[in-house]
C-alpha cells in the first residue's frame, strides 16, 4: 500500500514570537511556490507561537502541531494544554510520549496512552512517539522495547487516519548519531510488525510509521527510501527552512 510521506518538525523549546513567524512564513512561501509535492508537512511549534505559525501557514497545506497536551479536557492543571485547546488554536496534530516527556517528565505508556487518547476524541493526529536507550539497544533489547511501547500507547480506536507512529532510537536524538537506514528499517518493520498484531494487517500497512533521530538533508533520501519508514519527526533541521524543506524534498 503507497502510504503520503509525512516530513514533522518538532521546534521543541525554541523561538521567540518574531523567530516563529519568520520560519513559518518561510515554509509557508516554499509551499506556494511548489506546484507539486509528494509529502505531506507538520511543524509543532512552542505553544507560545501555536496561534502566529497557524496564522502564518494558513491556506498552505501545511498542518500545525502541538508538542503535547494534557489527558483531560480542562481542569486544575496549571501549565497544561489540552487537546481541545490546541484544536481551538488551528492545530490539526499532536506529538504525543516523545522520549524528551517520557524521561524529563516520567511519562509512562499508560499516560501516553491517554495523551493520545484525549488527542483522537478532540480530532487530532496523534503522533505517538516510541524508542529505546542506547543501553537497551547496547543489551539487545530494541525490538522488545518497541513492540512493549507500541502494546502500552496505543488506545482503543486507534487507527491509520488518527495515529501516526514516530520511531526515535533516544540515542540518536540531537547527538548527531543516526541509526543507518538498514537499522532503522530493521526497527520499522518490527513495529509495522507488531501493530498488524494489535490493529490487523490493514491498518498497520495503511499506517505512517515516521523516523525521529537526526534525520538531516545530508541522510534523508536513503532514509525515507527504506520500505517501512514513512518520512521523520525532524527537531534541530526543522528550524531552518532550507534544510527542512531539503528534507520534505527527499521524499520519493
Amino acid at each position: 500500500m503507497a502510504r503520503r510521506p509525512l516530513i514533522a518538525g518538532n521546534w521543541k523549546m525554541n523561538g521567540r514570537k518574531a523567530d516563529g513567524i519568520a520560519l513559518a512564513a518561510g515554509l509557508a512561501e516554499k509551499m506556494k511556490a511548489s506546484k507539486s509535492h509528494s509529502f505531506d508537512m507538520l511543524i509543532c511549534p512552542p505553544a507560545t507561537l501555536l496561534s502566529d505559525v497557524a496564522k502564518a501557514v494558513a491556506g498552505t497545506g501545511i498542518a500545525v502541531g502541538g508538542q503535547d497536551c494534557h489527558m483531560k479536557e480542562s481542569g486544575a492543571h496549571t501549565g497544561d494544554i489540552s487537546a481541545a485547546m490546541l484544536s481551538d488554536l488551528g492545530c490539526s496534530a499532536v506529538l504525543v510520549g516523545h522520549s524528551e516527556r517520557r524521561t524529563d517528565h516520567a511519562e509512562t505508556d499508560e499516560i501516553v496512552k491517554a495523551k493520545a487518547a484525549a488527542a483522537h476524541k478532540a480530532g487530532l493526529l496523534a503522533v505517538i512517539c516510541v524508542g529505546e536507550t542506547l543501553a537497551q539497544r547496547d543489551a539487545g533489547q530494541t525490538i522488545a522495547v518497541n513492540k512493549s511501547q507500541i502494546n502500552g500507547s496505543l488506545p482503543e480506536g486507534t487507527t491509520a487516519d488518527n495515529t501516526v507512529i514516530a520511531y526515535e532510537p533516544v540515542w540518536a536524538i540531537g547527538t548527531g548519531r543516526v541509526a543507518t537506514p538498514a537499522q532503522a528499517q530493521e526497527v520499522h518493520a518490527a513495529i509495522r510488525a507488531e501493530l498488524a498484531v494489535k490493529l490487523g494487517p490493514g491498518a498497520a500497512s495503511a499506517m505512517r510509521i515516521l523516523y525521529g533521530g537526526s534525520m538531516k538533508p545530508d541522510n534523508a533520501a536513503e532514509l525515507v527510501s527504506q520500505t517501512d519508514i514513512d518520512g521523520g519527526l525532524i527537531g534541530g533541521a526543522s528550524l531552518k527552512v532550507a534544510d527542512f524543506w531539503a528534507i520534505a524534498e527527499s521524499c520519493p
